[in-house]
């Protein structure tokens, strides 16, 4: 067994939010083109129009442009409101998917969001560094979804 595999390369984020879990599953899902950060995070030229997350099983989440162009992010694979959802993360479809799980967890007055970003071997040797790059994008990407679900 090599080091690579040894390696645990799960990315894992938790941050709590003030507000309930149903309103941090709806902001996360219902409202994710209110949030998230296009100018750094999203396949494609240009910034988006609008961020859907198709809410089932099978479901896609995929951005749309000004001129109806989708670029799918992602398929669900778990729907459970507003416990948690998991989806296959293809962002990039000429990279390996990996897989996304985010949970909902009651906190006190709050939610504590448990975010686990999975799959990293499947890219070898890259993976290491795909996983840290996604590490920290992650950071980049919550900081304004904890400003969106607080209230």
């Amino acid at each position: 067994m090599s080091t690579q595999e040894a390696q645990d390369l799960t990315i894992r984020k938790s941050i709590v939010v003030d507000c309930s879990p149903e309103h941090a599953f709806e902001v996360f899902t219902e409202r994710l083109d209110t949030w998230w950060p296009f100018e750094s995070h999203s396949p494609g030229d240009g910034l988006p129009v609008s961020a859907t997350f198709e809410p089932r099983v099978g479901g896609r989440v995929f951005q749309t442009m000004a001129g109806g162009e989708e670029h799918e992010w992602a398929t669900v694979l778990a729907w459970e409101p507003p416990a948690r959802f998991v989806i296959d993360w293809h962002v990039n479809p000429t990279s390996p998917s990996t897989e996304l799980e985010v949970r909902f967890v009651p906190e006190g007055e709050g939610t504590r969001v448990e975010l686990e970003h999975r799959g990293w071997e499947a890219y070898g040797d890259e993976g290491a560094d795909r996983a840290a790059s996604y590490n920290s994008g992650w950071d980049l990407v919550l900081k304004p979804f904890i400003a969106a679900a607080s209230r």
